[in-house]
C-alpha cells in the first residue's frame, strides 16, 4: 500500500509540475504559435512527430494490456508456463520494419524542410528585388546590414510581410545561433567568414522576438533582438526615412545638444554609429529612440538608460562596453540619455508593443475594447 501511495504522490507532483510549466513562457517567443512560413513548416513537423509517438504509445499499450489480461496468473495455475515463442521471423520482421517505416515518415519531411529553410538560391520570380540582410552576431547583440539599401540597424530587424527576406549570417567572435521561434527556425552564425544563409517570412504585421540559441558566454540568455514586420507600404516608408537620416542634425533641446557633445567627446561615437556608418564595434544607435528595451533586456526609460551608461557590466556581464568605457557622472549620463532618446528617424513600427501585444490585430482589439468601455 505504501508503495502505491508513493507512486501516486510522485505522479500527482509530476502532473502538477507539467501543468505549471505549460503556463510558462510568452506568446511572442513560442514555436507553438507559428506566424511565419518557416515556423509553420516546423510546427507541422512537430505535429507529425507527436502523431507518430502517440501511435506507437497506443500500440504498445494495447499489446501490454492484452498480454497482462491474457497471460495473468490464475488461481490453480501458479506453476503453469504459457507456450513460448522464440525466433519468430515474422515477429522480428514486424518490429524491425515498422520502426524503419516510422523513421522514414519523419525523416523525409525533416530533411526536406531543413534544405528548404536554407534555400536562398531559388528566389521566386515575383521577388526579383529580393531583400538581402547581413546578420552579424556579437557578444551580446545583433547587427543588421541591409546590403542593397544602405541601411544599418542593431537589435531591431524591420521586414515586409509580403515576401521572403534573405539573410547572410556570420559572427565576429564565437558561435551564436539566430532564432525567431514565432516566424522561423534557427541557424548558427559562425566566425572566420564562414557564412550561413536562410530566409524568413512573416505572415502578419507585428513584433516578434528572437534570441541567441547557442551558449556564447555569461550573458547568453540576455542576447535578445526584435523583428518588426510591417506592411509593404510601411516598409518602403521606413526605408526612405532611414536612408534620409542626417547624423549631424542638432537636437532641439539644450540638454540633448549637450548630450550629443558628450556622446562625441567620450568616444561613444567611435564604437556606436548613427546613420549608415560601417562602425560595428557596438550597436548602431540610429533608431535608439524607437526602441522598447535598453540593452535588449530592460524597460525603455531614461532611468534605465542612465543606469546602463553608468554600469553596463552590472546588467550584462561580459559585454565589450564594460572594458572600453570612460566613467560617467550621473549628470553626464542623463544628458547622453536625453540625446539618445531623440534618435527617432521613423514613425513606422510597433514601438509601444507590450509583451502580449506582439500581433497588431491583438493591439487593435485591445484598443477597440478600451474605446467601447469609454463609451459605456
Amino acid at each position: 500500500m505504501k508503495g502505491w501511495m508513493g507512486r501516486f504522490r510522485a505522479l500527482f507532483l509530476l502532473s502538477g509540475l507539467t501543468l505549471l510549466l505549460s503556463g510558462c513562457g510568452k506568446p511572442y517567443l513560442s514555436a507553438l504559435q507559428p506566424k511565419g512560413e518557416g515556423s509553420e513548416m516546423l510546427f507541422n513537423l512537430m505535429l507529425l512527430s507527436i502523431g507518430i509517438m502517440i501511435f506507437v504509445f497506443l500500440v504498445v499499450m494495447v499489446i501490454y494490456i492484452y498480454v497482462v489480461l491474457k497471460f495473468r496468473q490464475k488461481k490453480g495455475q501458479e506453476d503453469h508456463i504459457p507456450k513460448q515463442t522464440e525466433g519468430s521471423h515474422v515477429l522480428e520482421t514486424i518490429w524491425t520494419v515498422i520502426p524503419i517505416i516510422l523513421l522514414l515518415i519523419l525523416a523525409v519531411p525533416t530533411v526536406q524542410y531543413t534544405f528548404a529553410l536554407s534555400d536562398t538560391k531559388n528566389v521566386p520570380e515575383d521577388q526579383e528585388d529580393a531583400i538581402w540582410i547581413e546578420v552579424t552576431g556579437q557578444q551580446y547583440w545583433w547587427h543588421f546590414d541591409y546590403k542593397d539599401l544602405n541601411i544599418q540597424t542593431s537589435q531591431e530587424l524591420y521586414i515586409p510581410t509580403d515576401q521572403r527576406v534573405y539573410l547572410e549570417l556570420t559572427s565576429k567572435d564565437v558561435i551564436h545561433s539566430f532564432w525567431i521561434p514565432t516566424i522561423s527556425g534557427k541557424m548558427d552564425t559562425n566566425p572566420i567568414e564562414n557564412k550561413n544563409e536562410m530566409w524568413i517570412h512573416a505572415y502578419e504585421e507585428g513584433v516578434y522576438w528572437g534570441k541567441c540559441a547557442e551558449l556564447c558566454g555569461p550573458s547568453h540568455s540576455l542576447m535578445d533582438f526584435k523583428v518588426v514586420a510591417v506592411s509593404p507600404g510601411e516598409f518602403e516608408q521606413w526605408v526612405e526615412d532611414m536612408q534620409n537620416v542626417n547624423p549631424d542634425e542638432e537636437p532641439e533641446t539644450v540638454v540633448a545638444k549637450e548630450g550629443k557633445e558628450l556622446f562625441q567627446q567620450n568616444s561613444c561615437a567611435a564604437c556606436h554609429a548613427v546613420g549608415s556608418s560601417p562602425v560595428a564595434v557596438g550597436p548602431n544607435l540610429t533608431s535608439f529612440g524607437d526602441r522598447t528595451t535598453v540593452a535588449g533586456i530592460m524597460d525603455y526609460n531614461k532611468e534605465n538608460i542612465v543606469n546602463w551608461l553608468m554600469d553596463p557590466e552590472k546588467y550584462k556581464p561580459g559585454n565589450k562596453m564594460s572594458n572600453n568605457y570612460p566613467a560617467l557622472s550621473e549628470e553626464e549620463a542623463g544628458k547622453i540619455a536625453e540625446y539618445l532618446m531623440t534618435l527617432k528617424p521613423s514613425e513606422i513600427g510597433l514601438d509601444d508593443a507590450e509583451d502580449g501585444d506582439y500581433i497588431k490585430s491583438q493591439k487593435d482589439e485591445n484598443n477597440n475594447e478600451e474605446n467601447t468601455q469609454d463609451q459605456e
